[in-house]
C-alpha cells in the first residue's frame, strides 16, 4: 500500500527546546489515522510542519509521493487542512466561499464547478449554497469549514478538532463525510481531544508525548498493547455456579481484591502511557 503521508527523522527545534524529536510516520492511502497527545506533547507541531505551515529543523517529509522541501507547491495541493478554528468567510455564502478555495487551488471553470457542487453535496449545504454564511449554524458553519479543506479533492485531508462545539447532528454528519471520503481513497488525519470520536472513527492510531510517537497502531493492538496488567476473567452462568467458581480461585490463595467486567478503552490505555489526561499541560 502506497504512503501518502512520509516523515523521516523529523524534528524541531525552538531555541534549547526540542519539540520533535526525530520523528518516523508512515500513513497509508486510503486510512483514517488518529494523532493524539496531552497539551505539549508536539501534535500541533507535527501537523504544522507536514502541512508546510512550519518548517522543520531536520528531517524529511514526503506528501503523495512529493518532497516538501524540494517539491513543495505538488506537496501543498496533495494537502487539505481543516483547522479547529472556522477559516471561512461570513459575509460570503458557501458557494462563494468554495470557488474562492478551489480557484487558490487552481481550479477553473467547469472543473471549478463541479468541485463546489460536489464539496456542497458532502457536506449537505447544498440547499444552502447561497446564503451567507453568517446566517448559518455553528454546525453548518463546521460542515463548510470541512467542504473548504476538500473541495480540491486531496490526496490528504487533515481534520483538527473538526466537531468542536457541534450539535451530535452535525457531529454523526461529520463522521459520515469522514467516512465516505477514506472509502473513496482520501486519507485522512483526525486529531481531537473526544478519545470516543478516535474509537469510533480511526483505523490507526498514534499517540504523542514529548515530542515523540510513544505508541501506534490500531485500537485492539493498542488495548492489548498497553491496557494495564493483570487478568480479566468473564465468567457465566447462574449466582450459585459463579459463587462457587470464585470460592474455587481462592482455595488457589489467590485474592480477588475486585470482581467486575471492564475492557480497557482508549482513554485507559492513553493514560497508561502518558500519565495525564488529553487536556493535561
Amino acid at each position: 500500500m502506497a504512503a501518502v503521508l512520509e516523515l523521516t527523522g523529523l524534528a524541531k527545534n525552538y531555541g534549547e527546546r526540542e519539540a520533535v524529536k526525530g520523528l518516523d510516520l508512515r500513513v497509508e492511502r486510503g486510512e483514517i489515522f488518529g494523532l493524539l497527545g496531552p497539551n505539549g506533547a508536539g501534535k500541533t507541531t507535527t501537523i504544522s510542519m507536514a502541512c508546510g505551515v512550519v518548517p522543520p529543523s531536520r528531517g524529511a517529509i514526503r506528501i503523495a509521493g512529493h518532497d516538501l522541501a524540494s517539491d513543495g507547491e505538488k506537496a501543498r495541493r496533495a494537502i487539505g487542512l481543516v483547522p479547529q478554528e472556522l477559516a471561512v468567510y461570513e459575509e460570503l455564502t458557501p458557494r462563494q466561499n468554495l470557488v474562492f478555495f478551489g480557484e487558490l487551488y487552481g481550479l477553473r471553470d467547469a472543473a471549478l464547478g463541479k468541485a463546489v457542487d460536489a464539496a456542497l453535496s458532502v457536506s449537505e449545504l447544498a440547499d444552502r449554497a447561497d446564503d451567507l454564511v453568517k446566517n448559518l449554524s455553528g454546525g453548518m458553519k463546521r460542515r463548510l469549514n470541512l467542504a473548504a479543506g476538500l473541495v480540491h479533492e486531496p490526496a490528504l485531508l487533515v481534520c483538527d478538532e473538526p466537531t468542536v462545539g457541534v450539535d451530535p447532528q452535525s457531529r454523526r454528519h461529520i463522521f459520515d463525510s469522514i467516512r465516505a471520503l477514506r472509502d473513496r481513497g482520501m486519507t485522512i488525519i483526525y486529531t481531537t481531544h473526544y478519545m470516543e470520536e478516535v474509537e469510533e472513527l480511526c483505523d490507526r492510531i498514534a499517540i504523542m508525548d514529548h515530542g515523540a510517537i510513544i505508541a501506534q497502531g490500531t485500537l485492539a493492538e493498542l488495548q492489548a498493547q498497553h491496557g494495564g496488567g493483570g487478568l480479566e476473567v468473564e465468567l457465566a452462568g447462574d449466582d450459585a455456579t459463579l459463587e462457587a467458581a470464585v470460592k474455587a480461585i481462592e482455595t488457589t490463595g489467590a485474592r480477588i481484591e475486585r470482581k467486575g467486567a471492564k475492557r480497557a478503552n482508549l482513554e485507559t490505555v492513553f493514560l497508561t502511557l502518558t500519565g495525564r489526561s488529553l487536556r493535561d499541560n
